[in-house]
């Protein structure tokens, strides 16, 4: 399927690794999922050279995602070697935050723009059990790293699932006072990991219905604005007075295919054009051998096999979200 017209693939979501220090509900089972070899994960050196290909290809937007992309040793020096790539404008990091304490700074120097935080609960026992084993106040410590070293705007990344309704209160305050932006995300059924029935997860309509609820007991209305400096899909409202927006990704119940931006490449060489799709180039060798000529050819072989409609494609996929970058 063509991309609708005008549209363009602008958008580089890069895994810097499959390795997580979570084992969250609905993105691994318990005993994790194998990690792939060291031997066959990219550089950085290799990753910075995919990029100068993809920029010639229209890429001008990175994100790096993992696994938790901040358990890999050296990911500001990764960040420096991307900054200094002609034509990127903007790069982001999608992290759980734990680790941002130590590292905030760092990237920030480095030239990373701003960063998603995963926090799905406000409760540190639900939040220790959906993530098992991890930590709520680690993660708002990686909130409050992120605000200091003005890695702006700082998004909070919330899976919708049926416990959020009675925090939902709770994730509107945080929005009051500081510019805190909590994006809704409907559970997304990659790779056969986490819930498998349809009553595991919220829909973007039932979260904005209590969210209306709540306007009408005093909030206000709750009313549509412009995307804080954002790249994806997102939908975002703000209620009267707060510094901070809600957002929403509708990503199963109100699917974005025609508007998608974007590539993926995972941490071990493949190069995906669809999150709900197992189709994947692999570029390890050519970008290994510094084949500059062979990966803009497999770049483009990827964009004229992307689809603009996940109903195109058949059922599940085979790997999961920290296996492919999200």
């Amino acid at each position: 399927m063509n991309p609708p017209e005008g549209q363009m693939v602008d958008y580089l979501r890069l895994s810097v690794t499959d390795r997580c220090n979570y084992r969250c509900v609905y993105c691994m089972p318990p005993e994790g999922v194998p990690f792939i070899p060291h031997e066959q994960i990219l550089s950085y050196e290799d990753m910075a050279f995919f990029v100068r290909a993809a920029v010639e290809m229209g890429i001008s937007k990175l994100r790096l995602t993992g696994g938790e992309p901040l358990v890999r040793k050296g990911v500001p020096d990764l960040v420096a070697l991307l900054r200094a790539i002609p034509g990127i404008k903007g790069i982001s990091l999608t992290t759980n935050g734990v680790l941002l304490p130590r590292f905030a700074d760092a990237l920030k120097a480095a030239g990373l723009d701003r960063v998603n935080i995963s926090i799905d609960t406000l409760d540190p026992e639900c939040y220790r059990s959906l993530t098992r084993g991890g930590s709520l106040e680690a993660a708002f410590a990686g909130v409050e790293a992120a605000l200091r070293a003005s890695l702006e705007p700082v998004k909070l990344n919330v899976v919708m699932m049926p416990a959020l309704l009675p925090e939902l209160p709770g994730f509107v305050t945080l929005t009051r006072d500081r510019p805190l932006h909590v994006r809704f995300i409907e559970w997304m059924p990659v790779g056969g990991c986490g819930p498998h029935s349809p009553v595991d997860t919220l829909t973007k309509t039932e979260v904005m219905a209590a969210l209306e609820e709540l306007g009408a007991l005093g909030l206000g209305e709750l009313r549509p604005v412009e995307s804080p400096e954002g790249w994806g899909p997102a939908h975002y409202y703000r209620f009267p007075g707060h510094l901070g927006t809600l957002g929403f990704i509708g990503s199963v119940s109100d699917h974005f295919c025609g508007e998608c931006n974007r590539l993926r490449l995972t941490a071990d060489g493949r190069l995906k054009n669809c999150l709900f799709s197992d189709h994947e180039i692999d570029i390890r060798d050519a970008v290994q051998a510094r084949d500059r000529v062979e990966v803009l050819a497999l770049i483009q072989e990827s964009l004229e096999a992307k689809t603009f409609d996940k109903n195109l494609l058949p059922g599940r996929t085979t790997r999961g979200m920290s296996q492919v970058g999200g």
